[in-house]
């Protein structure tokens, strides 16, 4: 059994409603993460995918409690592991990402971040390797202007729409550039998310992959 010497910690609705977007895997990671940040302050390392992004998207709200609980009660948690997954803010280098803890407050999503969180999600969902490794600067201004205006889980589930579009898929069009451009990111969130298909499914269907 893991020791901590806290009770107890407030789950906002954001943690819910970000859980809830994930797949079984990815939510038991995310929630786990969660957890062992809460009780015994440790920041995890090896998040991947949605779960990586579900964790940057409420990761200030996160380290707000748990320093609130240290402030307020003088007790430490046990030390750190890792980095937090969350950087200083730099205007040319990163971008706000809107999160809810008891009213809006601000967090951070970097191009960097949103490389790695596109990267790990291509690999699993197109079940291939992924490493796009490079954002133009209208790549970036249109990633800063989606996320002022949607939440991880959007992010989640156009991503996952854009997976199962068959042009997407024929024209080699699951990028960055293609995803981040605001019609179409706004296209691909609109339509029902069905069960993603499998690449074996796909080729069954006669999709030219």
């Amino acid at each position: 059994m893991k020791k901590t010497k806290r009770k107890g910690f407030n789950f906002f609705r954001s943690y819910y409603d970000v859980f809830n977007e994930l797949e079984n895997d990815d939510k038991l990671a995310f929630i786990e993460a969660l957890l062992d940040k809460q009780f015994l302050g440790i920041n995890p390392t090896d998040l991947k995918g949605l779960a990586k992004f579900a964790w940057i998207s409420q990761v200030n709200s996160i380290d707000s409690q748990v320093k609130g609980y240290e402030d307020k009660t003088g007790v430490k948690l046990a030390p750190t592991v890792g980095g937090s997954e969350r950087v200083e803010n730099t205007p040319t280098e990163q971008v706000q990402v809107e999160v809810e803890e008891k009213g809006k407050v601000q967090g951070v999503f970097s191009p960097e971040q949103f490389l790695s969180w596109f990267n790990d999600s291509r690999t699993k969902l197109l079940q291939k390797p992924s490493n796009s490794n490079y954002l133009s600067s209208v790549d970036k201004n249109y990633l800063e202007i989606l996320t002022n205006r949607y939440k991880g889980e959007d992010f989640g589930k156009a991503f996952h729409n854009l997976c199962n579009d068959k042009w997407a898929n024929e024209s080699n069009q699951i990028i960055p550039k293609h995803f981040l451009k605001p019609e179409n990111f706004d296209k691909y969130l609109q339509i029902e998310q069905k069960p993603l298909l499998t690449k074996k499914q796909k080729i069954n269907r006669g999709w030219a992959i």
